[in-house]
């Protein structure tokens, strides 16, 4: 099976997209145990910003090569093909610069319910950002439907947390904003990856946006604030990994396949985080987790069901204009 044939398949689909936010759903807690080794404190805003510039760069320099090694035998055209470097910077600002400078800060001002609930919004900016891209995706009412029951099953997280605060200050702002350059991001990669191939283009601005996080820390905290050792350098080679992972996966499914189709597999990403927290940092998880997975799920079979429907509708009319 060739990778757009996957991609574009069902299975393929839930498969693909269950991986990426399952890597995402790990980093939470892979960061704070990083954190908690290296001494880094929830206000020393220069050091997390140089350790995520360390994660994306070196995530970004690892698409890199995979993808050199992936092409070398299949022609100088198609490693030529790259896309310029104001659209490339554009990228890079977007969606690993911003999303993850505004991100960092915004966790050490809110509580991680919060966090959760806030960061399961990148699906409904990246449904609504698709619309300034591509006219065609439009916001059904069985889409909207799905939203809210994914939105439901982040909150069912934070009643099982017992803390679902409707507090609003500077840290769920910050995490908003993160959210909304995260959506926005991943619709502006989906149009840019027509122009370049996937892992080139994610390893790319991945590096660039990691190199522009080490630029703003430097000056703050200088290279090399913490000493990293055997354990500390896995940790950073795993978030790397699961970040080129997780970010090659993901803009490969969107690529080949309608926003409003898989945006509402990212309300997993939380579901994820909190199962993972619960095994890796000890936290308690209740039953409402079963809940929430359950609710997440109902939304994304809902809306699959309404792309299904749509095609259907769509072949018929086109059989019928034929004959």
């Amino acid at each position: 099976m060739k990778i757009e044939q996957w991609f574009r398949h069902p299975a393929g689909i839930v498969v693909s997209a269950v991986v990426a936010t399952m890597l995402w759903g790990s980093a939470m807690p892979i960061i704070k145990i990083g954190y908690e080794d290296l001494g880094i404190g929830a206000a020393d805003y220069g050091a997390q910003w140089l350790f995520a510039g360390y994660r994306f760069t070196l995530a970004g320099l690892l698409l890199i090569i995979f993808h050199y090694l992936v092409t070398r035998g299949r022609g100088k055209t198609e490693q030529r093909k790259k896309l310029g470097k104001g659209r490339l910077s554009r990228l890079a600002l977007i969606q690993t610069f911003l999303q993850y400078l505004l991100l960092y800060v915004g966790l050490s001002y809110s509580t991680g319910i919060q966090g959760s609930i806030i960061v399961g919004s990148t699906s409904l900016f990246q449904m609504l950002s698709v619309r300034f891209v591509n006219s065609a995706e439009r916001l059904t009412v069985m889409k909207i439907t799905g939203l809210l029951l994914g939105f439901l099953g982040i909150a069912a997280v934070g009643i099982g947390k017992g803390d679902l605060s409707l507090s609003f200050g500077w840290g769920e702002l910050l995490l908003l904003g993160s959210a909304f350059f995260g959506g926005v991001g991943n619709v502006l990669a989906k149009q840019e990856s027509r122009h370049e191939p996937v892992l080139s283009l994610t390893g790319r601005q991945m590096a660039l946006g990691g190199i522009l996080l080490i630029a703003v820390s430097v000056p703050m905290v200088g290279a090399a604030p913490f000493a990293i050792n055997g354990t500390h350098f896995m940790y950073l080679l795993y978030l790397s990994v699961l970040s080129a992972v997780g970010f090659g996966i993901w803009n490969t499914i969107m690529k080949y396949n309608d926003v409003g189709r898989v945006s509402m597999y990212l309300f997993l990403i939380p579901v994820f985080g909190v199962i993972l927290s619960s095994i890796l940092l000890g936290e308690q998880m209740s039953g409402w987790v079963g809940i929430s997975l359950s609710l997440v799920v109902s939304g994304i079979l809902i809306v699959n069901r309404s792309v299904t429907v749509k095609t259907v509708v769509s072949r018929a009319k086109a059989d019928a204009q034929q004959s």
